[in-house]
C-alpha cells in the first residue's frame, strides 16, 4: 500500500466566515468534499480558528473585565458549536472528526509532544481527522499572536507532515510592487526566503495582507524543518483540489 500524503490544513477564521460575521456552513461543506475526494491519497489533520466566531452568533457578553477575558470566555461558549457544526457535516461525507485542543507550553514539554504526536497518530490511522485549536479558555497565546498561523506550524514540524496548508483571503502572496499599484500579483514559488520577507514587511492594505506577517513566520518554522507550505485563497470552492492542479494563482514555499 502506497503511503499517504500527510497535510495540515490550517484554516483561519477570515475562510470559515468567507469573511461575514457567522461560521459558513458552506465552507465547511466544501473541505469536506475535498477531503473525501482525496481520502484515498492523503491523511488530514486540521488547525481551525473560529471558535470565537461562532459564539458571537449566539452571545453579546457583557463584562467589565479585559477584552482578552471577554474572548477567552467566547471561545469557551463558541468552541463546542464549531466541532458540532464540523462533524455534522464531515459526517454527511462519510468522515470522522476529533477535537483537540493544544496550548503552546504543550510544545515546551518532551512528554506532551511525544503524548500530542501518540494520540493523533491514533486518530489518523483509524480514519479520523484530527481538528486542532488552542486552548483559548486557558491561554492567550493565539489571540495575541494571530489566528492560530503558529500553532499549524509548530503541528505541522511536530508530526512531520508532507504538507502545510495555510487557508486565507488573498491569492497567497503578493509583491510588494503589485500591491503599491493595486493589481495583485501572487509569488508563486519561493525558494530565497529573504527576499520573501523583504517583499512582505509593512505590505498592510485593504486586500489583507495584513495578516501575511504571522503566516510568513510560520513558513519559517516548518521550512526549517524541510516541510513546504501553500498559502492558498480558502474562500475559493474547491481550494486543495485545484492547488494540486495548479488551477489556481497560490504561493508554494520550498
Amino acid at each position: 500500500m502506497q503511503k499517504k500524503k500527510r497535510i495540515l490544513l490550517k484554516v483561519g477564521s477570515n475562510t470559515l466566515t468567507k469573511e461575514t460575521n457567522n461560521i459558513s456552513r458552506g465552507k465547511i461543506e466544501d473541505i469536506a468534499n475535498q477531503i473525501a475526494k482525496l481520502k484515498d491519497s492523503c491523511e488530514f489533520i486540521i488547525v481551525s480558528s473560529g471558535a470565537i466566531a461562532v459564539a458571537k452568533q449566539f452571545v453579546k457578553l457583557e463584562s467589565k473585565q479585559e477584552e482578552v477575558f471577554v474572548k477567552q470566555a467566547l471561545a469557551s461558549i463558541g468552541q463546542p458549536h464549531l466541532i458540532r457544526i464540523y462533524q455534522e457535516i464531515f459526517r454527511e461525507y462519510g468522515l470522522l472528526s476529533s477535537q483537540c485542543l493544544l496550548s503552546y507550553s504543550d510544545f515546551e514539554k518532551q512528554e506532551s509532544k511525544t503524548n500530542i504526536v501518540n494520540t493523533i497518530n491514533v486518530l489518523v490511522s483509524n480514519n479520523y481527522i484530527p481538528i486542532i485549536n488552542e486552548n483559548d479558555t486557558v491561554a492567550t497565546d493565539e489571540i495575541k499572536f494571530g489566528d492560530n498561523d503558529k500553532l499549524a506550524a509548530l503541528t505541522a514540524t511536530l508530526l512531520d507532515v508532507d504538507l502545510l496548508i495555510i487557508a486565507t483571503n488573498t491569492n497567497g502572496i503578493y509583491t510588494k510592487e503589485s500591491i503599491k499599484n493595486k493589481k495583485p500579483e501572487t509569488i508563486e514559488e519561493v525558494t530565497n526566503f529573504e527576499n520573501l520577507i523583504k517583499e512582505v514587511v509593512n505590505s498592510k492594505s485593504s486586500l489583507g495582507t495584513g495578516g501575511m506577517q504571522s503566516k510568513i513566520e510560520a513558513a519559517e518554522l516548518t521550512k526549517n524543518s524541510n516541510i513546504e507550505t501553500w498559502i492558498v485563497n480558502g474562500l475559493e470552492d474547491n481550494f486543495i483540489t485545484n492547488s494540486f492542479e495548479n488551477k489556481i494563482p497560490f504561493t508554494k514555499i520550498n
